[in-house]
Formats: C-alpha cells, sequence, structure tokens
C-alpha cells in the first residue's frame, strides 16, 4: 500500500498562486509517474499534470500550460504543484495519484481543496 497525502489547498484570490504538495509513504518497483487531478463540483475528474519519477519529463492539460508548475524531490517522494495566475475556473478538489508502468493511476490521496474566489 502507498498512502498519499495532499497539502497547501486553500482560499486564493484570482489572479493569486498556491503551491500544492503530495507526500507518497514510499514509491513502488512499479511506480512510474505522479500526476495531479482535479474534480470541480458537478464535473467529471479531469487530469491536470503529470510527471515522471527518473527522467522528470512533464505533461500539462491545455487549460493550465503556462500557469502551473509540476516538480519532483524524489529524496522526499514528494511531488508538487505550482499555481500561479489562478482563475476561478480553477476551483476544485486536487488529487494527487501514482502511476504505474502500465500506465494505470493506482493510488490516490484525499484531495486538498483549492477555491479562487473573482
Amino acid at each position: 500500500q502507498v498512502q498519499l497525502v495532499e497539502s497547501g489547498g486553500g482560499l486564493v484570490q484570482a489572479g493569486g498562486s498556491l503551491r500544492l504538495s503530495c507526500a507518497a509513504s514510499r514509491r513502488t518497483f512499479s511506480n512510474y509517474a505522479m500526476a495531479w487531478f482535479r474534480q470541480a463540483p458537478g464535473k467529471e475528474r479531469e487530469f491536470v499534470a503529470r510527471i515522471l519519477w527518473s527522467a522528470g519529463n512533464t505533461y500539462y492539460a491545455d487549460s493550465v500550460k503556462g500557469r502551473f508548475t509540476i516538480s519532483r524531490d524524489n529524496s522526499k517522494n514528494t511531488v508538487f504543484l505550482q499555481m500561479k495566475s489562478l482563475k476561478p475556473e480553477d476551483t476544485a478538489l486536487y488529487y494527487c495519484a501514482t502511476q504505474t508502468t502500465t500506465l494505470k493511476y493506482d493510488y490516490w490521496g484525499q484531495g486538498t481543496q483549492v477555491t479562487v474566489s473573482s
């Protein structure tokens, strides 16, 4: 089992910034990448960003490209999501998840709430 604990959410005004963290209890042999997803009320969960543990390659949803940056600290099994120029439509519960080498997302955190006021 892998436990993921997100933190860093909160209430911020539009245009502001937040930095989310996701600490994993351990890494497994099959742990290939980490990702952030979000889910707004009444909407489907959507992909936000992803980073490969070893190579550090990053991938972003078009809606956050240029505003969000995903990074990792391998020594601490922690992934970060730096969010800038936040918009009200970024309001959601943000989750981190681990991705296996078969590209399956197998472990999920409980989420951290981000609310952006206009």
